[in-house]
C-alpha cells in the first residue's frame, strides 16, 4: 500500500478523474485496495470492477494488508470472478501489533492462505520511512522471513512492499530464498536495483508514479525491465497517475500508467498490453 495521495473521507466522487480511452488489449491491475477506495472516494467495488473493465482492465488483484482487510480480499475474490486475493501483514502493521499480537495475525493470514481464490502472500516487505526504530525494523524483517515462508508453503506469489529499504530487502530474500515467483509492488528503485530484482527472478510491477515528471530514475529502470517480467497496478486509491496525481486512484485510470510505458518502451501499446496480461499470468500463477 504506497502513500496516500488523499485523505479517508475527505474525497468525494466528484473528485474522481473522468474515465479514459479503452486500452486495445485487457491488461490486469496486480495491485489495489477497493474497500479502502469505496472509504477514499465513495466508488464502491462493484462499480470500480465495472469501469476498469470498460476500459480494458478485465482482472484485479485485491490486496488485504491486515487481518480484517485480508478477509476482506478473500470475500471479494469469493464475489466477484474478475478478482483474486492477496493476504498478509503489512510491513508497518507488522512493527505495530508486537511479537505476541503478530503472531496471532500471521496464522490468521496461514489459514487464509489456503483458500484456491487467494493468489498471493503479501503485500509484506519492509518499510523503513515509517517505521525507522530499530526494534519495529527487526519486527518487519522477522514477518516479512514468515512470510515468505508462507508463500512457498503454499505455493503462492510474493508480493513485496518495499520503502527505503532495497538492500535490506535483498538480504531477506537472499537469507531466506525467494520463492518460485515474487513481485516488486509498486517498484520504487533504480535501474541497478530493478537488475538486482530481475537477477533474482522478480517481476518488477509499476504503479502511476513511474508517470509522475520528477521520476526519471524510475523510468530509467522501466527501460532495463524485459518485456516480459513487466506489470502494471494502481495501488488504489493511492500514486494517481498524471494528469490526475493528488486525485483518488481507481483501477480504471490504469490506461494512463500503461500508455506511459508503451511511449517509455518504445513498443506498440497492444503489444505492451499483451504482454501485462500475460506476465500476469505467469507471475500469479495462471489465468482466472
Amino acid at each position: 500500500m504506497g502513500e496516500q495521495s488523499v485523505a479517508p473521507n475527505q474525497a468525494s466522487r466528484t473528485d474522481l478523474p473522468r474515465v479514459p480511452e479503452a486500452l486495445p488489449e485487457p491488461v490486469v491491475d496486480t495491485h489495489c485496495h477497493l474497500d479502502v477506495t469505496e472509504a477514499v472516494s465513495g466508488l464502491d467495488p462493484a462499480e470500480a470492477i465495472d469501469r476498469a473493465a470498460r476500459v480494458g482492465v478485465s482482472r484485479i488483484v485485491q490486496i488485504g494488508c491486515d487481518v480484517d482487510g485480508a478477509r476482506w480480499a478473500v470475500a471479494a475474490a469469493e464475489r466477484w470472478p474478475s478478482v483474486v486475493a492477496g493476504v498478509a501483514i503489512h510491513p508497518n502493521d507488522s512493527a505495530r501489533l508486537g511479537p505476541d499480537r503478530l503472531r496471532g495475525a500471521l496464522a490468521v493470514v496461514e489459514q487464509l492462505a489456503s483458500n484456491a481464490r487467494v493468489r498471493v502472500v503479501g503485500e509484506t516487505g519492509l518499510d523503513f520511512y515509517r517505521t525507522p526504530d530499530p526494534a519495529g525494523q527487526a519486527l518487519q524483517r522477522g514477518a516479512f522471513a514468515a512470510h515468505i515462508g508462507l508463500a512457498k508453503a503454499h505455493r503462492k506469489t510474493l508480493v513485496i512492499h518495499d520503502r527505503d529499504a532495497h538492500n535490506d530487502i535483498l538480504d531477506v530474500l537472499d537469507a531466506e530464498g525467494a520463492p518460485d515467483r515474487f513481485v516488486m509492488h509498486c517498484f520504487s528503485g533504480d535501474a541497478e536495483f530493478a537488475k538486482k530484482c530481475l537477477d533474482r527472478g522478480g517481476y518488477l510491477s509499476f504503479a502511476g508514479t513511474v508517470t509522475f515528471t520528477s521520476n526519471a530514475s524510475l523510468r530509467k529502470a522501466l527501460a532495463v525491465t524485459p518485456l516480459d517480467r513487466l506489470l502494471v497496478e494502481t495501488d488504489a486509491p493511492y500514486l494517481t497517475p498524471m494528469p490526475f496525481r493528488g486525485r483518488p486512484n481507481a483501477s480504471y485510470l490504469i490506461p494512463h500508467t500503461a500508455r506511459l510505458m508503451a511511449v517509455e518502451l518504445g513498443v506498440d501499446l497492444a503489444v505492451v498490453c499483451r504482454a501485462l496480461s500475460d506476465n500476469a499470468d505467469a507471475a500469479l500463477g495462471g489465468g482466472w
